[in-house]
This record gives structure tokens, sequence and C-alpha cells, in this order.
């Protein structure tokens, strides 16, 4: 006996947009196919806020910007709509014509790591990311210990990876022109992690 399987129903981007214009949780989206996001726990966000923080001041009279996990961002080449935790832009920003409120060209990504989501944020998500010509630097930050793992394109667009694991150093965010030291990175994070 052959069992039917019926194939999950896609959605359009305008679709997908109309509905998140009108949800409860931020859900990303990704060749017809919504997945909601997953909350986030007291470090993920101590630290994205920390990293957000140290840009909002560090980028002051500057020309990047910084913007926080209510961001959307789209990735033209691809169709990927998220939210990553932190990006900057620099220089003008670049919106989505559907949607005036997705920007498309960040140089720089953070993503604090979650169990859930460690995998494909370094895998996936990365590879989807570097469809984005802007993009410059990808920051991974372990929230369960000290470990940042920095991402850098070069001149011939290679990515170049530097983990730090030292909480007395500081990282260089190159693409924006900001050191932050990892002690800020890290300030008020709960290591008791159960």
């Amino acid at each position: 006996m052959t069992v039917a399987v019926k194939p999950p129903k896609t959605f359009t981007p305008d679709e997908y947009l109309e509905m998140e214009r009108n949800a409860v949780q931020k859900s990303e989206y990704y060749a017809g196919e919504i997945f909601l996001m997953a909350g986030a726990s007291p470090n993920h966000n101590r630290i994205a806020g920390n990293v957000y923080t140290e840009f909002n001041t560090g980028l002051r009279g500057h020309t990047c910007e910084a913007f926080n996990s209510d961001q959307r961002l789209y990735v033209k080449k691809n169709g990927l709509y998220t939210y990553p935790d932190v990006m900057a832009v620099c220089g003008r920003i670049e919106y989505d014509n559907r949607n005036s409120d997705a920007i498309t060209n960040p140089a720089l990504i953070v993503e604090v790591l979650s169990p859930s989501t460690a995998n494909y944020d370094r895998g996936g998500k990365f590879e989807l990311y570097r469809d984005i010509s802007s993009f410059q630097e990808y920051v991974l930050i372990h929230q369960d210990k000290v470990h940042i793992e920095h991402h850098r394109r070069d001149e011939q667009r290679r990515w170049l990876l530097t983990e730090y694991k030292d909480v007395d150093a500081s990282l260089l965010f190159e693409s924006v022109g900001i050191s932050i030291p990892l002690q800020r990175i890290y300030e008020r994070v709960d290591w008791l992690i159960g």
C-alpha cells in the first residue's frame, strides 16, 4: 500500500510579508517555507544587547549604523528573509523593493549561537548570507563559554576565520572600524547554565 505524503504548504514572499506584519512572533522565510524563530535565553539577549550597545555608541558620527534583531534583512540573490541578532550597514541603506523595512546591504552580521540553531548559523545561513555583495564580516558568539568565531572576507573574497577564547582579548570589527573587548561582549552573562 502506498501512502501519499502531502507536501508542505509553500508561500510567496508577499504572503510571508503580509503574515509577518500581523504576527506576534517573528519568523524567517526561505524557498517558500516559513520558520518560526525560537525565543532567546537571557544570556543570548545580554550578549546581543551588549554588542548592539557597543556598536550604537561607537558608530556615532560614523557612516555606519547598527541594527538589532528587530530589523529584518532580505538577501536579494536567494530570497532569505531573516532577523540577525545585530547587523551594521555602512553608507546608504538599501531596502527590498517589495518591503521598505527590510535592509539588503549589511557589511557586518553578528549571530549569538543557540543550541537549536548553531549548526544552521555556521553552515546554511552563512552560505546564504555570503550572497550579499556588501557582506564583509560574520561573527558567531557562543553564549555558554568565551568563544567567538570571527569570519572576515579578504581582498580575494576568501573567508578567513579567527577564533577568540580569551576574555581579556579585544575583537576588531574591521568593516565598521570598532574594537570591542570580549569582557564587554560577555558583560553580565550568567555562566551557570544548566
